[in-house]
This record gives C-alpha cells, structure tokens and sequence, in this order.
C-alpha cells in the first residue's frame, strides 16, 4: 500500500472519530467566566439549563415528564443501553442504591436510543422488567441529556447538586457503595449551601 493511501486513510479515521466526538459530547466550551456569579457551577461557568426528558409507564416508573437537574432535590442519573451487557451487569448495584437513598433524590435511569427505531418501547420495557428495573425510566432521543453528563462510556452516573453542579460522575460498573457515596456528595453539597 502506498503511503499517500495509509496517511489518506488515518485522516479519514480522524475525522469520522473526530466527528463521533462532537456528536456525542458537542461542541467543547472554553468559556469560563460568568457576568452573574450566582450562576456558576463552582467551576467558574454558568450552570446549564435543565432538559426536559420524557419518562416510559414501566415497572417503578409513570409516564410523563421530569426536568433535569431538578432543582427541588439532588438529581441522580444513571446512563444505559439495553444493548450494553455491563448496564444488565449494573442493575442489582442501582436496585441496591434506590432502595437505599433513592427516596432522597430524583432517581433515574436513561437511555438516548432510539426508542421506535432501533428498539421498541414494548422491548425496552420488557428489558427494563426483565432486569428488575423498579425506579423511573427515561428517554433522551436527541442524546442532549447525554452529551451533557455522560462520564465515559457505558453505564455511566452522575449525581447532580440542585444548583446544575455535578458532585459526582463515573462510568463503567460500579457497586452500590460506591453509587450511595457519590449520591451523598451531592446530598452533602446542599447541606454546605
């Protein structure tokens, strides 16, 4: 193969990679200081507006609406895929820390796939169900809400303060310890605040 057809083909990979990023994330901000210092986030930037997520009638969760963050309470949002095996490994561990702190927070779980498309919301409840899913569920199509507060890759958490800041976010499998401690700093923040 000749040179030009290898430098040709790595550039190619950078820019779709490239291209995946932004998708996915957006575009980065390099904004950092707000004219309105009750606005920040504790890093120096404005704290984001909320989005608004629809929520599936599955087992633990209504039909309807939820804005996040929520700004009554701690906002906790874990980030799935029904095609993801280490989201069905997280399960138990997220059962474990709604049953214990999920009282304290708005609780939830997300996913940005096309819910029509590439699964139906009969498969996704059943999904849900199947994996003893009992807290409420979420939609984000236009992956908004992910772009936003997605750690890494899946799963992923966040626990959000209910001034916008993120206290605490983490991808990959984690136990129900480690899920509750990451609630409560953000719980924590709002008692310093």
């Amino acid at each position: 193969m000749r040179r030009r057809d290898v430098l040709a083909g790595l550039a190619s990979v950078g820019v779709v990679g490239g291209g995946g990023v932004l998708a996915v994330r957006g575009v980065p901000s390099f904004e950092t200081e707000s004219d309105d210092p009750e606005a920040t986030d504790g890093a120096g930037t404005t704290a984001p507006d909320p989005i608004t997520i629809e929520t599936v009638e599955a087992p633990g969760s209504e039909a309807g609406e939820v804005r996040i963050p929520a700004t009554e309470r701690v906002t906790f949002v874990d980030f799935f895929g029904t095609w993801c095996p280490p989201c069905i490994e997280q399960m138990p561990a997220l059962a474990e820390a709604n049953d214990r702190i999920g009282s304290d927070v708005l609780f939830l779980s997300v996913t940005n796939e096309a819910v029509g498309s590439s699964v139906t919301e009969d498969e996704l409840v059943d999904w849900w169900d199947e994996h003893d899913g009992d807290w409420l569920l979420g939609l984000d199509p236009t992956a908004e809400l992910t772009a936003r507060y997605l750690a890494g890759g899946y799963p992923s958490a966040v626990a959000i303060d209910t001034d916008g800041r993120v206290q605490w976010s983490d991808s990959g499998v984690k136990t129900a310890d480690e899920l509750v401690a990451g609630i409560e700093r953000a719980l924590e923040a709002e008692v310093a605040t």
